[in-house]
């Protein structure tokens, strides 16, 4: 039950609602734009993490290429030798 305490009363409950209304706005808002913050942070961190691991198998990749490419190498330098000890036992015949 409302109490009539003069012409003020009324009107200063309600700007003390109005002003409560506000400030919980105020408090939504800062705690929507809080976890949007958090939300780009985490999707940062994923992207971040996503990029490391392309990296390391980028890497990796890389490494198997180069493996082949020297065992590739290695084999047509054998090759090439025996080819030269062929031609050495033909010459020597």
């Amino acid at each position: 039950m409302l109490h009539y305490n003069g012409p003020h009363s009324a009107t200063h409950q309600e700007e003390e609602e109005e002003e409560e209304e506000r400030e919980d706005e105020e408090n939504e808002v800062e705690g929507e734009e809080e976890e949007k913050e958090e939300e780009e942070e985490e999707e940062k961190e994923e992207e971040e993490e996503e990029e490391e691991r392309e990296d390391e198998e980028n890497e990796v990749e890389g490494e198997e290429e180069e493996k082949e490419e020297e065992e590739k190498e290695k084999e047509k330098e054998e090759e090439e030798e025996e080819e030269r000890e062929e031609e050495n036992e033909v010459e020597g015949e």
